[in-house]
């Protein structure tokens, strides 16, 4: 890791549009499976508050995101991370400049709230979205560790 020290913690951002879905749910899922060995952080570039429909699949799976808060993007947020993974296009295209020092990269993952039809299928939908997040994340951790271990990180 980058700026990371023996004893420091490294610092995960995900980034999306209103910071109400998908990174969420993504700051849900390092919590669970980085415990105190990461820092997990959301933000998005808007602040939409929580979506419900998250909230709901994720507590399905024992998560409970609903205490997390919807919050904007600052450059206090950006300077604390060692990785910002942006989860949309827009997040992307729109995220503030970051320092060379901290790791970029990009989940194009698709909105789960612009998912319509019944709720069953809504739903359907946002677990998919969930179930998505869930493996990226764990799979992001596992390179974290290969990367500690001393393996270089193919992803960039």
């Amino acid at each position: 890791m980058n700026r990371c020290t023996p004893g420091r913690r490294p610092a995960i951002l995900f980034l999306c549009t209103g910071n109400s879905c998908r990174s969420q749910m993504a700051e849900g899922w390092l919590r669970r499976f980085g415990g105190d060995q990461v820092v997990a952080l959301s933000a998005g570039i808007e602040a939409h508050g929580l979506n419900p429909f998250a909230v709901r699949v994720m507590a399905e799976r024992g998560i409970d995101i609903g205490k997390q808060r919807s919050k904007r993007v600052t450059h206090t947020l950006i300077n604390t991370a060692d990785r910002i993974v942006t989860l949309c296009g827009h997040a992307d295209e729109h995220c503030p400049v970051v320092p060379a020092t901290v790791l970029r990269e990009h989940w194009p993952i698709l909105d789960p709230a612009q998912a319509s039809g019944t709720e069953a299928e809504v739903l359907a939908v946002y677990r998919g979205v969930r179930d998505e997040i869930e493996q990226k994340v764990h799979d992001l951790l596992v390179r974290m560790a290969l990367v500690a271990a001393g393996l270089p990180d193919d992803h960039y």
